[in-house]
């Protein structure tokens, strides 16, 4: 019975390794957003805005090196195909850091939600948009005879 549970589950695993893996490194960096964020705006009494520049800046670094290990196995080796990749990466990270900033200022400024509960929602959004874009564009896989 275990076996065929963990057959089963392996199997499920196998099946949607990459959903899977980018959910638990999405989460792991969600964490590490999350706990940098509450310890520059809390124990270091930093702006929200700067503890949340500064904490997206470490989680991109990690992110990064996660997304494109374990999460597409990316296989460019070539320098500027890394180079190219991380600068798409860093790119789209810029765009959903702006969008978290935006609506980090509209949900705790103009709509005087609590900041940690902006920020739970903001982190939320960017993931989701973080996966989309590193799927279709960042890491995508090269199809036979491509430049990519």
């Amino acid at each position: 019975m275990i076996k065929k549970l963990w057959d089963f589950g392996w199997g499920l695993y196998k099946k949607h390794e990459e959903g899977f893996n980018y959910l638990i490194f999405g989460f792991l960096a969600f964490v590490l957003n999350y706990i940098l964020y509450f310890v520059f705006a809390d124990a270091l009494s930093m702006h929200y805005m700067a503890a949340t520049v500064i904490s997206w800046v470490l989680t991109v670094v990690f992110a990064y090196w996660t997304n494109r290990t374990f999460v597409f196995k990316s296989q460019s080796k070539d320098i500027s195909a890394v180079v190219k990749e991380f600068v798409s990466f860093i790119g789209a990270r810029v765009a959903t850091e702006v969008l978290e900033i935006v609506l980090m200022y509209v949900m705790v400024d103009l709509l005087a939600i609590n900041d940690k509960i902006s920020k739970l929602v903001c982190q939320t959004i960017v993931i989701l948009a973080n996966y989309v874009l590193s799927k279709i564009w960042i890491f995508k896989k090269s199809s036979p005879g491509s430049d990519d």
